[in-house]
């Protein structure tokens, strides 16, 4: 199955609009659906097994929901960690952001366009960059780009996106089943048509022989790319 970029019609709709509202709570259960947040949080705590990160960034967070589901998973063992959350839209509500205040978390929240936002804020530095059914959103060249900005700023990159597969397409015509609406419905499928198989990120990752880069399958639908930085090449010749 090719990879197809259409548009979707959560990013279309006025935050405020009644069907956007109602789309961004069946993402909630999506994600519970999906297994993302277990995902992630699983892959967060192997990427920094040693010591927690006194920062991470989610690019395209949406209401924030997703990454304060994972914190509660980490919090106990991850006092003090920074959340940034950026998205082109300020719809973090103060119940989301109490609860990180809640785990000993703080979070800040950034309205801004990723790219511009990587691209000014090319010299700093965050133990994690993370993404949650947001890089399917863009071209293999807007990726490229994009990768390559957040390789420059992060030692570890993880991207959790919808597998794209004949099964995953079937899985979506099952949306209806746990309530979700005709835009939460529509957009599953496009997500699923642009999403990723493969090493098809892999790909589109910087070369460079300090990074460990891991792409596969996760769960039942998702795709699941880390990229962690600080591993030497082993040599061919290496017993």
């Amino acid at each position: 199955m090719d990879r197809q970029l259409e548009p979707e019609l959560l990013d279309e709709l006025p935050a405020t609009d009644p069907r956007a509202i109602k789309s961004r709570r069946d993402l909630q259960r999506v994600n519970a659906w999906m297994g993302n947040t277990l995902i992630m949080a699983h892959a967060l705590r192997s990427a920094f097994q040693s010591r927690p990160p006194r920062c991470l960034v989610e690019l395209g967070a949406g209401d924030g929901t997703f990454l304060l589901h994972v914190a509660q998973r980490l919090a106990p063992d991850w006092p003090g960690t920074t959340a940034v959350l950026l998205d082109r839209q300020d719809i973090v509500s103060q119940k989301t952001r109490h609860g990180f205040g809640e785990l000993g978390w703080r979070a800040e929240i950034i309205v801004a366009d990723v790219f511009d936002w990587l691209r000014d804020h090319g010299t700093q530095k965050w133990d994690a960059v993370i993404a949650n059914l947001f890089l399917h959103h863009f071209s293999e060249s807007q990726l490229s780009v994009l990768l390559s900005q957040a390789s420059q700023q992060t030692r570890v990159f993880i991207a959790i996106d919808p597998r794209r597969s004949t099964w995953s397409l079937l899985a979506c015509r099952l949306l209806w089943f746990i309530g979700c609406n005709a835009v939460t419905r529509h957009d599953a499928i496009a997500s699923v048509r642009a999403g990723f198989a493969a090493r098809d990120l892999t790909a589109l990752w910087p070369a460079g022989a300090d990074w460990l880069l891991q792409e596969r399958p996760a769960n039942f639908s998702s795709h699941l790319f880390t990229a962690e930085r600080g591993f030497a090449p082993v040599s061919p010749s290496a017993s």
